[in-house]
């Protein structure tokens, strides 16, 4: 009886949805099955993404750093609408990235990068085993998210005397970072860590941020360069694909042309 209830509700919601729509719920569910069966495979980790975003970037760098398998998953209609899973995972501020672990879903990169670093401390450990280290380094990436990836979004996003002031913070922020670097192979000394992936990303966006801001970072910051360098030969950095450079340029000039009030991450 009941099996006979549930074909017949079933063949009722076919013959109510318009073909379109049917197939379409049955591409989502068979989706839907195929993420189910990887993330089992994959601690039940999945990241939610759109490939230009720098801080999606760094969890992505993170989690090679800790080598662990994770299903990715592209917002491929992120310019338009969100897809519904982001905005269930994320309904205050629906933006990227977010990590779903076992369905329960963390926002905020540096939050990301921290929850990872928390649950799996045996993998790469990327903060410092000391309070006064994990302070220090907590500090810098609040310091790279403001003066370095909000001012460089200004870089794009304005025009003129407001947008000279956004280069001049710019480079006053990149000449601070230098100073911290110093003569260290990455900020934490000799090894790679949490400040160093927070800044990485900046790599695929010094192209954009020249173009737009007229300047030559090598001429700025060569020692932030040569560190930039030295990321990229790092397997992590070169497994997370960052992306090219002249192709987050011409995303960029899209999206300044075309939907300049657009915050797609």
């Amino acid at each position: 009886m009941c099996m006979h209830v549930v074909r017949r509700s079933s063949e009722s919601l076919r013959l109510a949805l318009p073909p379109t729509s049917y197939k379409r719920r049955t591409r989502e569910s068979a989706r839907e099955h195929r993420v189910r069966s990887a993330m089992a495979e994959t601690n039940g980790l999945m990241l939610l993404n759109f490939w230009p975003s720098p801080h999606g970037m760094r969890c992505r760098v993170a989690l090679a750093e800790k080598g662990l398998k994770y299903v990715y998953r592209e917002e491929e209609s992120i310019m338009e609408c969100k897809s519904r899973l982001l905005v269930k995972s994320d309904p205050v501020r629906m933006r990227v990235p977010v990590l779903l672990h076992d369905g329960k879903p963390v926002c905020e990169s540096l939050i990301i990068v921290q929850y990872l670093d928390e649950v799996w401390p045996d993998r790469a450990p990327l903060l410092p085993a000391d309070p006064y280290g994990r302070a220090k380094a907590r500090y810098w990436a609040d310091f790279i998210d403001k003066e370095i990836f909000e001012c460089g979004l200004k870089l794009w996003k304005l025009e003129g005397e407001k947008q000279d002031e956004a280069r001049d913070q710019f480079l006053r922020a990149l000449k601070i970072l230098e100073g911290e670097l110093g003569e260290k192979k990455y900020f934490g000394g000799d090894t790679f860590g949490f400040v160093d992936v927070t800044l990485v990303p900046v790599v695929a966006w010094y192209r954009t941020y020249e173009l737009f801001g007229s300047f030559r970072t090598e001429m700025h910051a060569p020692r932030l360069m040569a560190w930039g360098k030295r990321c990229l030969e790092r397997e992590s950095v070169a497994m997370s694909s960052l992306p090219d450079p002249h192709k987050v340029h011409q995303f960029v000039r899209f999206l300044r042309n075309k939907k300049p009030g657009l915050q797609p991450f």
